[in-house]
């Protein structure tokens, strides 16, 4: 990294981190929409940018990260941290079972997939009595928006992290040959599947993460509002508009939009 990008790099960090402390009730709560849209455009930047697989099933991982938090905390009246790993196992599990079938597909067949899991899910947990069903959860509320922007800067951070360290891993240059040529990568030693279902899991962690600190901010979840395919439209559109396949450009494209 060059001086000066290390340069403009600390001043957008040491930025956003004064947020709390300079801006109003209105710039923290758009800051907080603003960082957790980061976030999830950098989990998506993982599957789509570096794996090259184009995902619209991103939105379930977000929409089960969120009724992880909801459930464990209306439902059980556990805290909101057991809420939290409860939406990753959720997730993980929906990774491992489901992406290992949808990932042999490619292309156009790949998203279409993915945009039919999202439609999918949010019919099941319409029907699921702990999740509300189409009436959704009210959880309690928590009028505290420094430690929401504070919890949504601090998962970006480890987002950028996660993917800059791709870019340095054994494993993230074995996405970037799946991307570049699967069929190459394979024979190359790759394990493409294995190799796919791990980036899909990864991509997903971030989006439940992301999406149990929105709904305990919000404070409310339904269903359509949980599984929401435009949110996974604005995913890919920051993580394009950015620079997909980039440590940053997910961020610079989200913080712009």
């Amino acid at each position: 990294m060059k001086r000066w990008q290390l340069a403009l790099l600390v001043i957008g960090l040491l930025a956003l981190i004064g947020v709390p402390w300079y801006g109003s009730d209105v710039l923290i709560q758009f800051g907080i929409n603003a960082v957790l849209l980061a976030v999830l455009a950098q989990g998506w930047n993982i599957i789509g940018g570096y794996t090259g697989y184009a995902s619209f099933g991103n939105s379930v991982f977000y929409g089960l990260g969120s009724y992880g938090v909801a459930i464990a905390m209306v439902q059980w009246h556990l805290p909101f941290w057991v809420g939290m790993v409860f939406g990753v196992v959720l997730a993980l599990v929906f990774a491992f079972l489901l992406g290992v079938p949808v990932l042999r597909l490619r292309g156009h067949y790949f998203a279409i997939a993915t945009l039919a899991l999202a439609q999918v899910m949010a019919a099941i947990v319409s029907n699921v009595p702990l999740a509300g069903q189409n009436i959704g959860l009210v959880l309690p509320p928590l009028n505290n928006d420094r430690l929401f922007y504070g919890l949504s800067l601090a998962l970006l951070v480890i987002a950028t992290l996660t993917v800059y360290w791709l870019t340095r891993s054994r494993f993230g240059f074995g996405l970037i040959a799946i991307r570049e040529n699967e069929e190459g990568a394979a024979v190359m030693g790759v394990n493409t599947t294995l190799y796919k279902v791990l980036a899909f899991a990864l991509s997903g962690v971030f989006s439940a993460l992301a999406g149990g600190i929105h709904a305990y901010w919000i404070t409310f979840l339904d269903p359509d509002s949980a599984f929401d395919i435009s949110l996974n439209v604005k995913m890919i559109i920051m993580a394009v508009f950015g620079g997909a396949g980039t440590v940053f450009g997910p961020i610079v494209g989200a913080l712009s939009l």
